[in-house]
């Protein structure tokens, strides 16, 4: 099967679907707090789940996979025929879907990240000294957020490669005009 608009578009929808599903799943595994344990002058914190990380990790994976192939496949040069880079870029609409989906990428990738990190940062350093301390967790709702943006994420990616077919189509067609005009002018 060839690689053409419809496989891509397919792969990066599926990636992302999985990045938002872990996301959230994530979200909804995190514990509420940690189990105070009480030592000689110190508080240790025992967390019950590790799958708030790992479904956090395996999230920014696949959203991550996801932006590699959706920018890729923006400037796959399909049925063998290369556009030009600034053609592309020339089209104002083509430019904005294309800022946005990176930006939006990126800012999934931070909260995704920030948040998973911060809650492995508690899991390792898990002993405090301040007997009153309670068990710190990350913030609640970010990873759940974080999953909602990387599936928008995704979505603008899907938008880019459709306006970049349609800018691909128009800049062909233009070509093929010039090129015909140029047989008919030399005839």
């Amino acid at each position: 099967m060839a690689l053409g608009p419809k496989m891509f578009s397919l792969i990066v929808a599926i990636l992302g679907v999985l990045s938002f599903i872990l996301g959230i799943y994530a979200e909804l595994k995190k514990p509420a707090a940690g189990e105070k344990i009480a030592g000689k002058g110190v508080v240790i914190c025992k967390y019950h789940s590790y799958t708030t990380l790992v479904c956090g990790y395996l999230s920014t994976v696949f959203l991550v996979a996801a932006t590699g192939v959706g920018y890729f496949s923006v400037f796959y040069p399909y049925k063998g025929r290369s556009i030009p880079q600034s053609v592309l870029f020339h089209n104002g609409t083509f430019m904005t879907s294309f800022n946005i989906s990176v930006f939006t990428a990126g800012l999934a990738a931070a909260l995704l990240l920030w948040t998973t990190i911060t809650e492995h940062i508690h899991l390792i350093h898990n002993v405090h000294e301040n007997l009153k301390e309670d068990c710190p967790i990350s913030k609640k709702g970010v990873l759940g957020g974080a999953a909602f943006v990387s599936l928008d994420a995704s979505l603008f990616w899907l938008v880019s490669l459709m306006v970049g077919c349609n800018t691909r189509e128009d800049y062909f067609e233009e070509t093929e005009m010039e090129d015909k005009s140029q047989v008919v002018s030399i005839g």
